[in-house]
């Protein structure tokens, strides 16, 4: 029977592929001048949502709101050592192309620096800003991580230390996962549906990770939100994603199978 923290957070549907093998590059001009250099996001301070005046305080001790939190972070932790554990602890990698490569399946496409770098150009700038778009009510707020409270492991225990002192809410991995949903169904609409039930997945992978309540997954996801609908009013994001979506379009044209094993990502995706 699927657990209760997965119909909260919907089910999610994935576009399923077969592995394919490395293929040449699509045709394509040459990758933006900030595919070369250290990457910044679209926005600045004064532009970036402002996520300590758009969250709300956390649930409050003895409030329903944190029973329910509770109740789904055990639910959570009922997942340790299962491939469902082993999904959340890849996700939990913000590295490129690793966090690309998550979407894949969703995607129903291999995407890569080589062939499509206007998207991943376009993801990684996306990325830095849904990723601060968390930070202010992270700061204000500094609520304690769920594997402070109750004692059981995380699934990257080798960042445990960073954790400790970063506030758990809202979650910037969730806020990033939703941001990529976002943005892909506007480069790729016929698989809407699919990257944003991906795009919830990630977020719900932290509560399995046992490094985010599942109120700083949803307020998380509202960041990337917000984000990607600011991002449309700068001009350099949409002509960014024209790119990406021209791009798309000529991979289409060539076998592009995600290297995943879609069939067992959505299986594991439904337990």
């Amino acid at each position: 029977m699927r657990r209760t923290w997965l119909s909260w957070a919907g089910s999610t549907v994935i576009a399923a592929g077969a592995c394919a093998a490395e293929l040449p590059p699509v045709s394509s001009p040459q990758p933006p001048a900030a595919s070369r250099v250290n990457f910044v996001g679209y926005l600045n301070a004064s532009t970036l949502p402002n996520s300590a005046l758009l969250v709300p305080p956390p649930p409050a001790s003895g409030s329903a709101a944190l029973a329910r939190d509770e109740e789904l972070s055990r639910e959570g932790l009922a997942l340790h050592g299962s491939p469902r554990w082993d999904l959340a602890a890849q996700a939990a990698a913000l590295a490129f192309p690793a966090i690309v490569e998550t979407f894949s399946c969703a995607l129903d496409a291999s995407i890569s620096e080589e062939r499509t770098p206007h998207l991943m150009s376009l993801l990684r700038k996306t990325l830095v800003d849904a990723g601060r778009s968390t930070s202010a009510a992270k700061k204000r707020y500094q609520r304690v991580r769920p594997f402070m409270t109750n004692d059981k492991p995380i699934c990257t225990p080798q960042s445990e230390e960073v954790l400790r002192s970063d506030g758990s809410y809202p979650s910037g991995h969730s806020a990033i996962g939703y941001a990529f949903g976002l943005v892909l169904s506007e480069i790729a609409p016929e698989q809407a549906d699919a990257l944003l039930a991906r795009g919830r997945a990630f977020g719900q992978s932290r509560i399995v990770c046992n490094v985010h309540w599942a109120s700083d997954v949803a307020e998380g996801q509202l960041m990337g939100a917000a984000v990607v609908a600011r991002l449309h009013a700068e001009p350099e994001f949409r002509a960014d994603v024209d790119a990406a979506r021209a791009e798309l379009a000529a991979l289409r044209l060539q076998p592009s199978a995600p290297v995943r094993d879609c069939k067992l990502e959505a299986t594991t995706l439904e337990e």
